[in-house]
């Protein structure tokens, strides 16, 4: 069974970062992208989101950078002494050298740094929290940032009205007796194709048929654009969430109910809406942030802790269980006390002139 467990190691501070522009499920001329089954007014009914944030020239790592300036300048860490980064992401950079790499470099960090990229999306930032605190734990890694998002910049960039674009970093550092994380993890490659973009990578590569557009659940749409199985997606998260909390609080020994926050992947509030039921927890505890931000894939955990819960809990003791389900299909469940952590302004990102500044 997947369940891990790693002390003496805290998460210091969270920030986000998203693009300024804002697009609308309601505005006329931008409401073409929803499918026919529904009006603006039902899908923002059904799904919760109504705004996006998104960008025809952001990358993730430019949301992730400037998220990850921020939250540095303001915990006051010197960059020198921050030896590992993770990036969590399923919009790299490149599909080769590592995007952990070029951060390293732009953000200024140590030559002797460790420096990885994980390919994950809606369960990223948990397992990305796992590897890091894996690294941090015996104290031979001191301070590390973990960098997690998604910006699509792809031929559907600004045309999914589910999906927005943002950029997380979470700074995590070894504290002698911090009580650290307890984890669930699982995977069903059976239904890796319930969410896939058939086309662009090695198993099937872009050809001109690539381009050529079919129906998908009411939409139009190429083979190098995001398509989902709906009504198996809302299954596998109804079910999957609720389960892997209940494991993870019967493995550990502690009251699932006794948590302070509850912040789930950000995939649909009507599916959200049903796991609180199946919990049975206060939906007063259950924030979110899909009404103005969307589905940020795998950054949408940090994205809920900054945009609605900062000045609600840094100063005091305060519990949190996360859970992060979706592409893959993979899941992940995570258990954490909080005290004195440091939640950045939400940080946006201006569009780049003549698009990214790198090769």
């Amino acid at each position: 069974m997947a369940f891990l467990e790693f002390k003496n190691v805290r998460i210091a501070g969270i920030s986000a970062g998203v693009p300024k522009q804002v697009f609308s499920n309601l505005t006329p001329h931008e409401t073409d992208c929803i499918s026919s089954e529904y009006t603006p007014e039902a899908f923002v009914e059904t799904t919760g989101v109504k705004e996006r944030r998104v960008s025809d020239t952001l990358c993730t790592s430019d949301l992730c950078y400037a998220a990850a300036e921020k939250l540095i300048a303001d915990l006051g860490w010197d960059k020198k002494e921050i030896d590992a980064l993770i990036f969590v992401s399923q919009t790299a950079d490149y599909f080769l050298p590592a995007t952990a790499c070029i951060l390293q470099d732009r953000l200024g960090l140590s030559r002797e740094c460790y420096a990885e990229d994980i390919a994950l999306g809606c369960s990223g930032w948990v397992y990305g929290l796992s590897n890091v605190a894996s690294l941090v734990t015996t104290g031979a890694i001191k301070r590390a940032l973990l960098l997690v998002g998604d910006a699509k910049k792809r031929i559907d960039a600004t045309h999914d009205p589910l999906f927005g674009h943002a950029g997380t970093a979470t700074a995590i550092e070894y504290v002698e007796g911090a009580k650290g994380f307890q984890f669930h993890f699982g995977t069903d490659g059976s239904g890796y194709d319930a969410i896939i973009i058939p086309d662009g990578g090695a198993r099937n590569q872009v050809k001109m048929s690539s381009f050529d557009t079919e129906e998908i659940e009411g939409k139009m749409m190429n083979r190098l654009q995001t398509r989902m199985k709906g009504m198996d997606v809302f299954s596998f998260g109804i079910t999957t969430a609720p389960k892997s909390i209940k494991k993870l609080a019967e493995n550990f020994g502690f009251d699932y109910l006794g948590y302070d926050y509850y912040i789930f992947h950000q995939a649909n509030m009507k599916m959200n809406n049903q796991i609180v039921k199946k919990l049975k927890i206060d939906p007063e505890k259950v924030p979110s942030c899909m009404y103005n931000f969307g589905n940020t894939s795998s950054a949408s955990i940090p994205m809920t802790i900054v945009s609605q819960l900062k000045g609600k809990f840094e100063n005091k003791p305060t519990k949190f269980l996360c859970c992060g389900f979706g592409v893959g299909l993979s899941w992940g469940t995570v258990a954490f006390d909080s005290e004195s952590m440091v939640v950045s302004d939400l940080v946006e990102v201006e569009e780049q002139e003549g698009g990214s500044q790198w090769v």
